[in-house]
């Protein structure tokens, strides 16, 4: 017979808010990198209102103000996906997005760098590269913070669309 007692560990009654922000990260850099700015913009939209604090502050070094507020923010993101999406679905411009993890040892904070590339029709290559930083509470965004924004290539143009624009039907229009 065994007169041992069990021990139950004390993380099952409080997790470790270590571990717990650096899922939360994990699960939102996921959702973002998997989600297809092709077929939809409000795919995002869904994930950030699932991931972001109403009181979340945004802010960029290249801004010079933050942004407050869920809905500031949400208007930002906003004006970034809809060219995105209207690029990628009509202009034929391919988009992919990926991020890498950034070690940290703060509770409750972390770091991603982030790759977005962008293919136009013709082949040429535009990809932007940033850092974010967010800080949680519980598991929400409380502040994002984007910094050390880097381009390479030109920025594509109208000659990089696939647009596939009609031309009227001749006779269509009177000449004068």
């Amino acid at each position: 017979m065994s007169d041992q007692h069990g021990f139950i560990s004390t993380d099952l009654f409080h997790p470790d808010p270590y571990t717990r922000s650096r899922t939360e990260e994990r699960t939102l850099n996921a959702a973002i990198v998997h989600a297809d700015i092709t077929r939809s913009y409000e795919e995002y939209l869904e994930i950030f209102d699932a991931f972001y604090a109403d009181d979340v502050e945004g802010s960029s070094d290249t801004r010079e103000e933050p942004i407050r507020g869920k809905e500031g923010v949400r208007s930002l993101v906003f004006g970034f996906l809809v060219p995105l999406h209207a690029i990628a679905e009509v202009g034929g411009v391919s988009i992919s997005v990926r991020h890498r993890s950034i070690p940290g040892d703060v509770v409750n904070q972390t770091h991603s760098a982030w790759t977005l590339e962008l293919v136009g029709a013709t082949g040429r290559v535009c990809t932007v590269s940033w850092r974010t930083f967010r800080k949680w509470n519980e598991s929400r965004v409380v502040l994002e913070h984007h910094y050390d924004h880097q381009q390479n290539g030109e920025p594509l143009g109208e000659g990089d669309l696939r647009l596939n624009v009609l031309e009227p039907p001749t006779g269509f229009f009177k000449s004068w």
